[in-house]
């Protein structure tokens, strides 16, 4: 599992590499798309390291025995929230109150 989650991390390395901006190599088109697909990469490793961190702490949830129980108000989370989203932290209420404020 871990070094499933290692590989996510991998996944998007190239795509973010730095643009080349030598005038004389690429054309200004060529340098705008290619800045606009770093842009994108960057955005999805960033979604994808959120994404790990989320199931890294799932994992050392189940390991400290406290899985499908809400971090905030320590209430169980719906199984179907957990078939959902396995590395939901929150129960529904709680994540509706964080992300309202």
């Amino acid at each position: 599992m871990q070094a499933a989650l290692e590989g996510m991390r991998d996944a998007g390395d190239d795509a973010a590499a730095t643009v080349e901006l030598d005038q004389t190599r690429q054309g200004r088109l060529s340098r705008m798309d290619a800045m606009q697909a770093q842009a994108m990469s960057l955005e999805a490793n960033r979604r994808r390291e959120q994404q790990l961190a989320r199931l890294k702490s799932a994992l050392k949830r189940i390991e400290a025995g406290d899985y499908g129980w809400c971090l905030e108000c320590g209430e169980p989370i719906d199984p179907r929230r957990l078939e959902h989203d396995p590395a939901a932290p929150l129960c529904i209420a709680c994540a509706e109150k964080a992300e309202g404020s």
